[in-house]
């Protein structure tokens, strides 16, 4: 499971969430938040997580005693029940959206009627939640590397291609990361002061699968993806040393595929889902999530931001 990040100014397990509140783990069905009627609670529920248990009521009336209390809950759909199976709402008012689905992103209303005691006039209140989907970043090495190659149409180099993307699955396979080869151009290089020579350019994206619903492999750090990702680095960039190493101490010739010494790069890319972004000063309360994209906004690849568009009426917006 994820873990829970609580981003409020208090560490109760009651949270008045002051502003924004992430949830999302195993501690996520205890977490209970409470409604302002100063300022609308913002909520960030992991894409096919429960959300916490959401109470139509402000942190003071939380602990007051409430005569004939009447809870109405209405989302972007309007009107909430608990016929439908996505929504539950308890007798005291407690909603809880079940599986998380982005559709469900939006501004929720708790409407509340009640007495404090039972000769005064009914009170009323309406609280009001913005409650966002939002997932973990889909992050990746985005691997680049030249290799002297044979003629550009030779079969020697196609197969050592396929041998070499062999290779690379074989050094990450332990750490259930895959190596994909994005491209290969193979291209005329004029060296200075010299001839040409045939060189393949080679692209490849370095992933981690994720391992978090198996329970087995999550006891501890081991499982985090981006602590796989760089173990995956490190076992690569050694790969790639090893092979200048043991090129410069034999006396051999060189072959006619090789590795070209300093080309290796390998950059850390951040991307999210279409539909959504990453914004730290949207959304303080979840400043590395990749949150689903408000009206006015859009994203239209796997970019990082959610871009402007005045056109976008919707939650998770792909199109301007």
């Amino acid at each position: 499971m994820g873990e829970l990040i609580i981003s409020c100014y208090c560490s109760s397990q009651v949270q008045p969430s002051q502003g924004f509140l992430r949830s999302a783990g195993p501690r996520r069905n205890s977490l209970k938040i409470v409604g302002s009627i100063i300022f609308p609670v913002k909520v960030y529920v992991k894409l096919d997580h429960n959300s916490p248990r959401i109470l139509c009521v402000t942190n003071h009336l939380r602990n007051s005693e409430l005569i004939d209390p009447i809870f109405r809950w209405n989302g972007p759909g309007g009107y909430l029940s608990s016929e439908n199976s996505s929504v539950q709402i308890s007798p005291t008012g407690t909603l809880i959206l079940r599986h998380f689905k982005s559709h469900l992103s939006g501004v929720y209303n708790c409407s509340l009627r009640f007495k404090l005691t039972a000769t005064q006039p009914d009170k009323k209140l309406l609280l009001k939640y913005v409650i966002y989907a939002y997932s973990d970043p889909q992050y990746y090495y985005e691997l680049t590397v030249r290799y002297h190659a044979a003629p550009c149409n030779s079969f020697h180099n196609i197969s050592f291609e396929k041998a070499l993307i062999q290779i690379l699955n074989k050094l990450v396979a332990e750490l259930s990361c895959e190596v994909i080869l994005v491209k290969s151009e193979c291209h005329h290089v004029k060296m200075q002061r010299g001839g040409l020579q045939n060189e393949i350019f080679f692209t490849f994206s370095v992933t981690c699968l994720d391992r978090e619903e198996d329970n087995r492999l999550c006891q501890d750090s081991a499982c985090d993806v981006s602590h796989r990702l760089n173990k995956a680095k490190y076992l690569i960039e050694r790969f790639f040393k090893q092979e200048v190493e043991v090129r410069k101490k034999t006396a051999e010739p060189l072959p006619e595929i090789y590795y070209i010494e300093g080309t290796l790069q390998m950059v850390w890319i951040d991307r999210c889902y279409p539909g959504y972004g990453m914004n730290a000063l949207r959304h303080p309360g979840c400043p590395e999530c990749c949150v689903i994209c408000s009206p006015g906004s859009y994203n239209p690849s796997n970019g990082i931001h959610c871009l402007h568009c005045d056109k976008s009426l919707k939650y998770g917006a792909t199109k301007c």
